[in-house]
């Protein structure tokens, strides 16, 4: 099928590999513009459109999909159906009836399950085993729309939003593709979604990384795994300064939450119990475990972490 593909870094790069790698032809790839970043703030080419540009695909890279010449540039190329994975901006009415099948979406979840912006992060923080990808027709109505095919997996003990949303991308391009395969063949069969069974997820904030010790030691190790890489689970030292906790396990000990024990290592009293940050980063160094910290840092028993950072 002529498939005119919009999505955004990391996770809509794999997906449109496997896309390329097929039988359905992408007529045209809109992601958004290179940006600038890091130190240097040197501009950052964009893997979505790298990877089309590598395959001869038209690259369209506008700040916005409202621009008149934006729509027109996807009528231009005459798609059949539009294929969109994490493409970050709601799309009007006159973009997803612009091609004859209509728009299909690549989403980290198995809907109605998480409908939003954050799937994968709600999956680990609610303590999911399983989660998966749907491919759904879009409707004006976010994450709404019919589901035409879903591909499930668990979801390990260990595993961080970064890696878990790794392993989605992969696995939505090949549910993509076999959509798109079930699509031409006229086999697809859409089924609405039970309204029974909605829940709801929100674009996560940098500041729902920051650790509150009144919580349970099972919430605070997802809430670890859940926001890596991004915004990073942190506490705050007794001076201010944010310290990023990168790895987390229980340990023995009691105590009022947020308060330092006695060690081995930096074990902090919690709800339930105590958690040892056994991997963190001080603000403006880099990752260490948590003796190496204690020596350059020393935190007596009775510490406490947590509150307003500087």
């Amino acid at each position: 099928m002529r498939t005119l593909f919009l999505g955004s870094p990391p996770f809509a790069t794999p997906v449109l590999e496997r896309l390329l790698a097929s039988s359905h032809e992408v007529v045209g790839v809109v992601t958004p513009p290179d940006r600038r970043s890091g130190r240097g703030r040197a501009l950052q080419r964009n893997p979505v459109a790298a990877a089309a540009h590598a395959r001869g695909c038209p690259v369209l890279q506008p700040e916005s999909m409202r621009a008149p010449e934006s729509v027109a540039w996807l009528r231009e190329q005459d798609p059949e159906v539009l294929a969109v994975a994490s493409y970050g901006e709601l799309l009007r009415t006159e973009v997803l009836e612009l091609a004859p099948f209509g728009a299909l979406n690549v989403h980290g979840s198995l809907l109605p399950r998480w409908r939003g912006a954050s799937p994968v992060q709600a999956a680990l923080l609610a303590g999911d085993t399983e989660t998966g990808i749907s491919i759904q027709q879009m409707v004006l109505e976010l994450d709404a729309g019919d589901v035409l095919l879903e591909r499930s997996t668990p979801i390990g003990a260990e595993e961080t939003a970064g890696e878990l949303a790794a392993r989605l991308a992969v696995l939505g391009g090949e549910a993509l593709v076999a959509a798109l395969d079930a699509v031409e063949a006229g086999t697809v069969q859409p089924t609405p979604q039970d309204e029974a069974h909605i829940t709801h997820c929100r674009k996560v904030p940098k500041e729902a990384g920051l650790m509150d010790f009144a919580a349970t030691v099972q919430e605070l190790g997802r809430l670890v795994r859940a926001m890596s890489p991004w915004p990073g689970a942190s506490t705050t030292l007794p001076d201010g300064r944010r310290l990023q906790v990168l790895r987390l396990e229980p340990c023995a000990g009691r105590g009022e939450p947020g308060a330092v024990l006695e060690g081995p290592g930096l074990c902090v009293a919690c709800r339930d119990g105590a958690v040892r940050l056994a991997e963190v980063k001080p603000a403006g160094k880099g990752a260490m475990e948590d003796a190496a910290f204690l020596r350059g840092t020393p935190l007596s028993p009775g510490t406490r972490l947590g509150g307003d950072p500087a």
